[in-house]
């Protein structure tokens, strides 16, 4: 990797219910490839940069109108987020990149279409059409001893406790544990950090722990891979609604609110589809004086 400055990168912060992410247009400054993972960690690094969950990049897309790559702020690449890609569509549309109110954004995960409600040429939400979940454990992927092609309410064993988790990706991979209660911080801290990189996991796992309230309406906190404790997690509530929904905790076919730490997202699972709706907050814009990387 070859050291690259950058001087004055102007850089926005967004926030999707608390998941904050650092976005830079990639289309104006072609940062090198190999220096993309050192530029996440150094930028999201709290109390000596910005800070942030992640990085996101807007680049050229040969397949879509625009072309989004996701860094955790541990410099690990990640498939899709769905509160950062909201975050994302906001960025695009107002600074009159792709100005369109459905947008056909390349992922790592695939094309995800976006769909803008704007008022006063502002994004006020925006609906993520997130695709069809994914089940099948090899492409998840999970690994469980007797091999089914789907991970349902199966058990593991973590430090003192027996969970039942259910596996699921949206492009990501998520293991969900429904809770009677709502976990604290420093049990999904002590358990969502094992469970991220346990051995049914070979590329690691987003962890949800969820507290049901009604067949419409549940809580979902989050250990996020490569993050830690987030505030939210679009792909983490898909994901709940899912599993919920398979499990028969759900109503079918209905809206579903989902609270996480920063704030609400509705969730729509059609049994084929899912569908995301929240918002997207600018917090500030800035830049850089001199960068190295």
């Amino acid at each position: 990797m070859r050291d690259f400055q950058i001087d004055k990168l102007e850089f926005e912060k967004y926030h999707g219910l608390g998941n904050d992410y650092i976005i830079i247009n990639n289309l104006k400054y072609k940062i090198p490839e190999d220096n993309l993972s050192q530029l996440a960690k150094k930028l999201c690094r709290a109390h000596f940069s910005v800070g942030g969950d992640g990085l996101l990049l807007v680049c050229e897309s040969q397949n879509a109108d625009i072309q989004m790559r996701i860094f955790n702020n541990d410099g690990t690449e990640s498939e899709m987020c769905g509160n950062g890609i909201r975050c994302f569509s906001k960025y695009v549309y107002e600074h009159d990149i792709i100005k369109k109110e459905t947008i056909q954004i390349e992922t790592l995960k695939g094309i995800i279409i976006a769909k803008l409600r704007i008022g006063k040429n502002i994004v006020l939400a925006v609906q993520i059409n997130m695709g069809h979940p994914i089940l099948d454990c090899e492409q998840i992927p999970v690994e469980i001893d007797d091999h089914p092609s789907q991970c349902i309410n199966e058990q593991m064993v973590i430090l003192d406790k027996i969970f039942n988790f259910s596996a699921v990706s949206m492009g990501n991979p998520h293991a969900v544990i429904f809770t009677k209660k709502l976990i604290s911080d420093s049990d999904l801290n002590k358990y969502g950090a094992i469970i991220e990189s346990d051995i049914h996991f070979p590329r690691k796992t987003n962890v949800e722990f969820v507290q049901i309230i009604s067949k419409k309406e549940a809580y979902v906190r989050v250990f996020e891979r490569g993050v830690g404790i987030t505030n939210s997690c679009g792909t983490g509530s898909c994901a709940a609604v899912v599993a919920g929904s398979i499990l028969g905790l759900f109503d079918k076919n209905e809206p579903i609110l989902i609270h996480n730490d920063g704030g609400d997202l509705m969730i729509h699972y059609n049994g084929k589809e899912v569908f995301m709706e929240g918002p997207a907050i600018k917090v500030f814009a800035g830049y850089i004086e001199k960068l190295m990387i």
